[in-house]
């Protein structure tokens, strides 16, 4: 039986749990409680010496890191397949899940923080610039994704990694802009895939 170690509101969690749902795989969920610093525990440094979530333990396998979980889910358990055929296509899926985890996550994360502090402590100019910034990443999206429906060609993991903090958008006060229709397209077919609809629910 698989387990994940798992804070709901992670989007790094939530990305695993799209590849779990898409490859419609049975597992356990372990809530581990980021507010009460359990991932700080012995025991849950024992599985991941890094002190964060995710981690996913398949049998005797322990596997931490929500980028090489994915991997490893793709490898065990390869149908559907969620990374392309040629290995051209494979690397430009990876390529796109680095950089959703580093200029898109990373930076929506910042404009959330700054967001949940009380009113009168938020930095405004703070705000602005993430949301310049992040609007800057779906610029650079509508070019990567002109002539495709997907980033990589086919539906790959590169795609379910933008796909926690797409949802929250209108929540961080980004819209995406009509001009990006590449975008706006590309985010409507992620939103009806059944995976994508059951994280809106939970």
């Amino acid at each position: 039986m698989i387990k994940l170690y798992d804070f709901p509101q992670s989007p790094y969690c939530q990305k695993v749990r799209l590849v779990l749902a898409e490859k419609d795989l049975s597992y356990e969920k372990i809530f581990v409680d980021l507010t009460k610093n359990e991932q700080k525990t012995p025991d849950f440094l024992r599985l991941n010496p890094y002190g964060k979530v995710p981690v996913l333990v398949d049998d005797d396998e322990v596997i931490y890191d929500s980028t090489i979980i994915n991997e490893y889910l793709e490898d065990e358990y390869p149908h559907p397949p969620l990374l392309p055929a040629t290995s051209g296509g494979r690397a430009r899926a990876r390529i796109f899940e680095d950089f959703a985890d580093n200029a898109f996550i990373a930076q929506s994360s910042l404009l959330v923080a700054e967001l949940r502090k009380p009113a009168d402590q938020v930095d405004q100019e703070r705000v602005q610039r993430y949301r310049t910034d992040l609007l800057r990443v779906l610029e650079f999206l509508e070019r990567q994704l002109e002539g495709r429906d997907y980033i990589a060609g086919t539906f790959s993991l590169a795609d379910l990694a933008f796909v926690p903090r797409l949802l929250i958008l209108p929540r961080l006060g980004v819209e995406i802009p009509a001009r990006l229709k590449n975008v706006l397209a590309w985010s409507e077919r992620l939103k009806q895939r059944p995976s994508v609809s059951q994280l809106q629910l939970e």
